[in-house]
């Protein structure tokens, strides 16, 4: 078994290259953003807000788009799939610093300002574990901790901290996600705290390395099911917004890449503190 968790014979036998089954959700999900994007013609709801002082924003969301498609793709190929990775994770972290990390300090409202960096960062931290468990020895010479387990560490860490600001976007739009619940499940109010206060210990559990293989897999489950219950049943139903759709991306996009968080801890106890 390779550190990326796959058969090598298979895959130099088939060309497919499946480090687990969130790194195959992941490249799914990109697969879908850069579908959309090219169908839209414009940046997919998971890349926005992007300010207006970009330049060539219309070309800028088409190579969005182009570089999602292609990575996801690359990334299930035995040839391509370290290259796929290293881009993503390159662009990924681009994206982080250039355009969500600054807007941090300058913008209101700023739990509405931190999701949008934590929903990057959570797919930042997924590509980087891929970037990890395909980077080869030059790679690893070269970049050091970040290519190699310290750079899952950190990934871990990034993962951790972007969770805490969607559990604080559940207590402080309360409206906007006790109207998103289904009406058949009991205490909206109620659920919308315990589902805000999930995600906030579960961060700060994996972002401490306190039980956070639990942790991680709980945070990918609450999402898993956020999707399942809320939007998939919205989305059958015809009755969702071209903003709601949007967010139903959101969600599989960043259930996905939780998933590969959650995988990076494999053979590790999962009470481990």
């Amino acid at each position: 078994m390779s550190q990326a968790g796959m058969n090598p014979s298979r895959a130099e036998t088939t060309g497919i290259r499946i480090a687990s089954t969130g790194h195959a959700c992941f490249a799914a999900a990109l697969i879908w953003l850069g579908a959309l994007g090219l169908k839209k013609g414009d940046f997919v709801q998971v890349w926005q807000p992007v300010p207006k002082w970009v330049p060539a924003r219309e070309a800028l969301a088409y190579l969005c788009a182009l570089i999602s498609l292609a990575c996801g793709i690359g990334l299930v190929w035995q040839r391509t799939a370290a290259l796929a990775a290293r881009l993503i994770f390159a662009s990924l972290m681009v994206w982080l610093l250039v355009l969500r990390l600054p807007y941090l300090f300058i913008q209101k409202p700023l739990v509405l300002v931190a999701w949008t960096f934590g929903a990057t960062g959570v797919m930042v931290a997924a590509a980087w574990v891929l970037y990890v468990w395909f980077a080869g020895e030059r790679d690893r010479q070269r970049l050091g901790f970040i290519a190699d387990q310290r750079g899952i560490r950190i990934a871990r860490a990034l993962y951790g901290l972007s969770l805490i600001p969607f559990g604080l976007a559940h207590f402080m739009y309360l409206d906007a996600t006790t109207v998103l619940i289904p009406h058949w499940l009991p205490g909206h109010v109620a659920l919308a705290y315990l589902t805000g206060s999930c995600f906030i210990a579960a961060g700060l559990a994996v972002a401490l390395g306190v039980f956070g293989r639990l942790a991680a897999a709980l945070s990918t489950l609450q999402m898993g099911l956020f999707g399942v219950i809320v939007w998939i049943p919205r989305v059958l139903a015809g009755s969702v917004s071209e903003f709601q759709w949007g967010e139903f991306v959101v969600t599989f996009v960043l259930a996905a890449a939780a998933w590969v968080v959650t995988d990076s801890y494999r053979g590790e106890p999962q009470l481990s503190a």
